[in-house]
């Protein structure tokens, strides 16, 4: 994430661009003596070793600490939710001054999936375009440098490398793996080391019966069971697109991979904060503002 933005909206859109899951803390209400007025945002995002990367305030000391603490919460629930929560300063921030601070908080989550396209041949070409307008993060891995249009789609990541192995050992799990090399035995090794990370969505090789026939045989000489073997998907393509042009293949697989990540994506309650449980809870920070009030005149 670039932390040379400025705004907080900037710091949104390049989550959502990246993929990135975050969470946005907002002050919905601040009474009395509060660090930060009324619409002031904080963003908490993921940044690998480091953990979180933190953009913006609310003004740091207790109140921000908490507030990253619940943020890294809902990170790690990886869920879409809203919720509200009240910050009086006595009663939760240890501190003696008058005040209180009502937070927003909303986790969002990435809605794409990962596609790992190995092949950028006649096929590849044809279909990369089609994928890049899908809500799919696709790496497009080939090792000749030739191959590749001289315009690549934005959303696309283009990988130059002699050892496409490796990209299928740091993909992230849960992602689709599309094999369409330029040699057999290359598409086979993919297969396979796919196959034994087990935790891939979608694993597809295009080829003919014959080309599936021997992958299998071989997978299972290599100790692969009934079951692993099922989730190779060989020859790729719905069978209801027929034709055998690049274009046509194209489409054939892309209408598969719709398929399957429709059918993969749950239907999610989100755990939100409706505007009726919304104003409840700002009606219940006034009232603990008055209380604390009354008995401290």
């Amino acid at each position: 994430m670039n932390s040379e933005l400025q705004h907080w909206s900037d710091w949104v859109r390049s989550c959502e661009h990246n993929g990135d899951p975050y969470v946005l803390v907002t002050v919905l209400t601040a009474r009395g003596s509060t660090p930060r007025g009324e619409g002031t945002k904080m963003l908490l995002a993921p940044d690998g070793a480091k953990g979180t990367n933190l953009l913006g305030t609310i003004g740091g000391g207790r109140l921000e600490y908490l507030a990253m603490a619940k943020a890294r919460e809902l990170l790690l629930a990886a869920e879409p939710s809203q919720c509200v929560e009240n910050f009086p300063h006595g009663e939760k921030l240890g501190q003696c001054c008058g005040g209180s601070v009502t937070l927003l908080f909303e986790s969002f989550v990435p809605t794409y999936f990962n596609d790992y396209l190995f092949g950028a041949g006649h096929v590849g070409r044809a279909l990369a375009p089609i994928l890049a307008q899908l809500p799919l993060r696709v790496h497009w891995v080939d090792s000749r440098a030739d191959e590749f249009p001289s315009q690549i789609p934005s959303p696309l990541r283009q990988y130059l490398t002699d050892e496409p192995l490796a990209i299928v050992a740091s993909a992230e799990p849960g992602s689709f793996f599309l094999v369409m090399t330029h040699e057999h035995p290359l598409d086979y090794a993919l297969a396979e080391a796919v196959l034994r990370r087990a935790d891939f969505a979608y694993l597809g090789v295009i080829g003919s019966q014959s080309k599936s026939r021997r992958f299998r045989q071989r997978l299972a000489h290599r100790g692969f069971d009934a079951d692993e073997i099922a989730q190779l998907r060989c020859p790729i393509g719905l069978a209801e697109v027929p034709g055998k042009q690049p274009a046509e293949i194209a489409v054939a697989v892309a209408a598969e991979i719709v398929g399957v990540y429709q059918t993969l994506k749950q239907p999610r309650v989100q755990s939100g904060t409706s505007w009726k449980r919304l104003q409840q809870k700002l009606l219940d920070s006034d009232t603990q503002i008055d209380a604390l009030g009354a008995r401290n005149p």
